[in-house]
């Protein structure tokens, strides 16, 4: 059973900032997800915002991202060792260049690595170019903490019963089964969810990783798996998941990757809930409790796309 089934606010805080993370909506997925036992699997690990406030008893944690999964393993393996070496940096720009540079072999080394660009980097983005080199600018915040050594133990403590997996999310979808859990969170922009959707998207996750993503999620809700996928709101997207197996909602929420808050807009979000989960949007609502995400309902979402 899911030690989140309390639905208490208290959780382990991530060890990543992570571009698109969903720190903003984790408290909304434990809602959901809370009265269910099971493995519980999140194929678009990032920063794992939703696994550390699920904090499920089994997980199969992936991602495609090879550098990402092997600094969470070493955080749930060597914590001790990662905390040393990493508090032996300091925030500076030399610093920064010197690690972006660099092509750590040793495993503590390569996390770090990673550990300390996500802190110092420009908005901790995780960027890389064709080469497969990482080329964000250094753009650390005042205030930044390097080595939060009792968040990193803490994270460790959440990871140790999980199975983490360098992997696309095709394998790890048709690995589940009836009962157990999922939470989608494929890459995608919402900036032109009404113009050029998929020309803009297709660098992130392209048409076709949309339509494998929709028919496996599909396939695990048919097999009664619980399934929750978050996307952009456009009707092609829509379209992809039936609405005999899905509960489309919208959320809204501010945009906060500009540096400047400012220039942070508002988009809406759309998630899409399995009927295994809940039946209706009134369902859903009555599962959130106190919580006001303020939901969509379709007719809400569909007058949304096409303002």
């Amino acid at each position: 059973m899911w030690s989140g089934m309390a639905r208490s606010d208290v959780s382990t805080v991530p060890f990543l900032k992570w571009a698109g993370g969903k720190r903003w909506l984790a408290a909304i997925i434990r809602d959901l997800f809370a009265d269910f036992k099971g493995t519980y699997f999140e194929p678009f690990l990032g920063g794992g915002a939703v696994f550390f406030r699920l904090a499920p008893e089994r997980a199969i944690l992936s991602d495609v991202n090879e550098d990402l999964v092997h600094t969470f393993r070493m955080v749930r393996d060597r914590p001790e060792e990662v905390i040393a070496a990493l508090a032996k940096h300091r925030i500076d720009r030399g610093v920064f260049q010197r690690v972006r540079s660099a092509d750590p072999t040793d495993g503590v080394s390569r996390a770090v690595r990673l550990l300390y660009l996500n802190r110092t980097a420009f908005n901790g983005l995780y960027r890389v170019n064709r080469k497969g080199r990482f080329n964000v600018p250094f753009g650390c915040k005042p205030g930044t903490v390097l080595c939060d050594a009792a968040q990193i133990r803490a994270c460790s403590s959440a990871l140790s019963t999980a199975d983490l997996v360098a992997t696309g999310f095709d394998a790890v979808l048709r690995r589940v089964r009836k009962g157990q859990s999922v939470y989608a969170d494929p890459p995608f922009t919402t900036k032109h969810n009404n113009n050029a959707f998929r020309r803009y998207n297709e660098s992130l996750f392209s048409w076709a990783d949309q339509l494998r993503l929709a028919t496996l999620a599909n396939a695990a809700a048919e097999r009664g798996a619980h399934v929750i996928v978050s996307n952009a709101l456009h009707p092609e997207v829509l379209s992809l998941y039936p609405r005999d197996l899905f509960v489309p909602c919208g959320i809204r929420r501010a945009s906060c990757l500009a540096a400047d808050p400012m220039y942070r807009s508002h988009s809406v979000e759309l998630l899409l809930i399995s009927k295994t989960v809940a039946a209706s949007v009134r369902q859903v609502r009555r599962l959130l409790g106190r919580r006001d995400p303020n939901l969509m309902s379709v007719t809400e979402l569909l007058a949304a796309v096409h303002q």
